[in-house]
C-alpha cells in the first residue's frame, strides 16, 4: 500500500494537468509547425516551432523535480501532442513529458526531470527556413568539468623525446618528400646499423631531424561545425553537413589520440547545438594548443569543389568566396539559436575581436601543413590557405584553422563525404598535417594539465 506521502505526490502530479473538455476556447493565435528534442550530455533542448507570438509562464517544482510551462491563449493541437513521442529513452535530463489543455485558454507542458536542472527559456525570431521558435534548454545544475573527457589519456611527465620523435616519424618522412603509403615505416635502428648506413653512403648529408621537447600533453580542440537546430549545408542527396563533420571529427580525434603525448577533445560529441563563443571557450578551458574547426560547406555553384583551409584575417577576406563562406558560418548562432537576452552587448555580437598577429601567423603555418596533406586525398579548391573573418577562429592565444573538407553542394563530393572510407582518409590527412606542424613548431612550455 502506498504511503500517504507517495499518494499526495501522485495526486499532486495529476493535478498539474487538468483535462478540459472541448468547448469554447480562446482564439488560436499560434499555429505550431514542428516540435523537436535534442538530448545531449551537456544539455537537452526542446524546440517548438510556430507561426505567431507566444505568451507563457513557467515554474519549477521539487520532490520530484518537474518543470511546468503554461502556453497562454491557445489550444492543444496535433503537433504539440507529438512532443511526448519525441522524448529519447536515454535523455540524460528529462524522464517524461506530459501535454494537456489545462483550461480554456492554456496548454500546460510538464517535464518530469531526472535531476535538478538550470532551465533557460527564450524565443528566436524567424530566420532562414525556420519560423518563430520557443526554446527550452535543460542544463545540469553543476556543469561537467571539460577536462574529464581528456582524463582517459593520462599525462606522462617522464615522456622521452625519442618517443615523440617516433610518434612524429610520418611527419619527418613527409618533410623529406616521402609518403607512408609509398614506403613502409623504418624500424628503430641501433648504433651498428647506423654505422653500416654510413659505410654504404659515406657522402650522404646528415639531415637534422625535427625534434620536440614534450613535458606535457599536447591538446587539440576539434570543433565539428553546426549541430542540433543548425544542420549546416545540405547536399542534394539529403546529406547533412552536421552529421558528416561529426563523423570526420570523431575519426580525427581517434587518430590524434593514437599519437603519444597528444590528446584531442571535441566541442560536441553528438547532434546538439553549440554557440560559436562556447566552442572557443571550451578550447580555452582545456588549454588547447590548437583549434581545428571541421566543415563541409556549400556554395552557390554546384560545380564548386575541393578542400580548403581558412584562418582568421584582420584586414578582410582573401577572396569573395572566402568572405561569402565566412558570413554563412558566422550566421550559425542565429540559426542554431542562442539566448542573448540579458547578456553583454559585445557577447551578442558573438565574440570580441581579440585576435593577434602572432596567432594568425601560427595559424597560417598550421593551415599550410594541413592543406598540403589534404591535397593527397582530395583535390584542393585553392592552392593556398585563405583568410576571412570567421568568428569561431578568434581565440587570441590558440592557433586556429577552419577546414572545409569538401563542398557538400557538389553531388560527387557529397557521395565521397558520406563514405566512411573517405572520412577516414580525410581524418588521417588532417592528423598527419597536425603532426607535421608540431614537428616544426614545438608547443610552448606551460604548467601541465591533468
Amino acid at each position: 500500500m502506498k504511503s500517504r506521502r507517495d499518494l499526495l505526490k501522485t495526486v499532486g502530479a495529476g493535478m498539474l494537468l487538468k483535462l478540459i473538455p472541448v468547448g469554447a476556447y480562446a482564439a488560436d493565435l499560434v499555429k505550431f509547425v514542428d516540435v523537436r528534442l535534442w538530448p545531449a550530455d551537456e544539455y537537452t533542448r526542446v524546440t517548438l516551432e510556430h507561426a505567431g507570438a507566444i505568451k507563457y509562464k513557467h515554474f519549477l517544482i521539487e520532490n520530484p523535480w518537474r518543470m511546468v510551462i503554461d502556453l497562454l491563449d491557445l489550444r492543444l493541437d496535433s503537433t504539440l501532442k507529438e512532443l511526448t513521442s519525441r522524448l529519447h529513452p536515454d535523455d540524460p535530463y528529462v524522464q517524461q513529458i506530459r501535454v494537456a489543455q489545462y483550461d480554456a485558454n492554456t496548454v500546460r507542458l510538464v517535464f518530469d526531470l531526472k535531476a535538478e536542472v538550470k532551465p533557460e527559456i527564450f524565443t528566436i525570431d524567424p530566420i532562414a527556413e525556420y519560423k518563430n521558435r520557443f526554446v527550452v534548454d535543460f542544463y545540469p545544475k553543476k556543469s561537467v568539468d571539460p577536462l574529464l573527457s581528456l582524463l582517459d589519456k593520462s599525462e606522462d611527465p617522464a615522456m622521452r623525446e625519442d618517443e615523440i620523435s617516433r610518434a612524429l616519424r610520418l611527419a619527418e618522412s613527409e618533410t623529406k618528400g616521402t609518403d607512408k603509403s609509398d614506403k613502409p615505416e623504418k624500424p628503430a635502428v641501433d648504433k651498428s646499423s647506423k654505422t653500416e648506413v654510413a659505410k654504404a653512403q659515406p657522402n650522404a648529408p646528415v639531415e637534422k631531424k625535427p625534434s620536440i621537447e614534450m613535458k606535457r600533453m599536447v591538446t587539440v580542440a576539434i570543433d565539428p561545425g553546426h549541430g542540433g537546430e543548425d544542420p549546416g549545408a545540405v547536399g542534394k542527396g539529403g546529406t547533412y553537413e552536421k552529421n558528416v563533420v561529426l563523423a570526420i571529427s570523431k575519426r580525427l580525434k581517434a587518430e590524434i589520440d593514437k599519437i603519444p603525448g597528444m590528446r584531442a577533445m571535441l566541442t560536441r560529441n553528438g547532434d546538439f547545438f553549440v554557440p560559436l563563443n562556447t566552442r572557443v571557450q571550451k578550447a580555452r578551458s582545456v588549454n588547447a594548443d590548437l583549434f581545428v574547426s571541421v566543415h563541409a560547406d556549400a556554395f552557390i555553384r554546384p560545380t564548386a569543389g575541393g578542400s580548403s583551409v581558412y584562418v582568421l584575417s584582420e584586414r578582410g577576406a582573401s577572396s569573395t568566396a572566402a568572405k561569402w563562406i565566412a558570413n554563412k558560418e558566422n550566421a550559425s548562432d542565429l540559426i542554431g539559436g542562442v539566448n542573448i537576452k540579458g547578456t553583454d552587448s559585445q557577447l551578442a555580437k558573438v565574440l570580441l575581436d581579440l585576435s593577434t598577429t602572432a596567432q594568425i601567423n601560427d595559424s597560417l603555418k598550421l593551415g599550410d601543413a594541413v592543406l598540403g596533406n589534404l591535397g593527397k586525398v582530395n583535390r584542393l579548391h585553392k592552392p593556398k590557405v585563405e583568410q576571412a573573418g570567421f568568428a569561431v577562429l578568434k581565440a587570441p592565444d590558440i592557433p586556429s584553422i577552419l577546414i572545409e573538407t569538401a563542398f557538400i553542394s557538389n553531388p560527387e563530393e557529397e557521395k565521397k563525404l558520406a563514405n566512411p572510407a573517405h572520412q577516414q582518409e580525410l581524418a588521417e590527412a588532417i592528423a598527419q598535417g597536425i603532426a607535421k606542424y608540431f614537428a616544426k613548431n614545438p608547443p610552448v612550455a606551460r604548467t601541465p594539465l591533468t
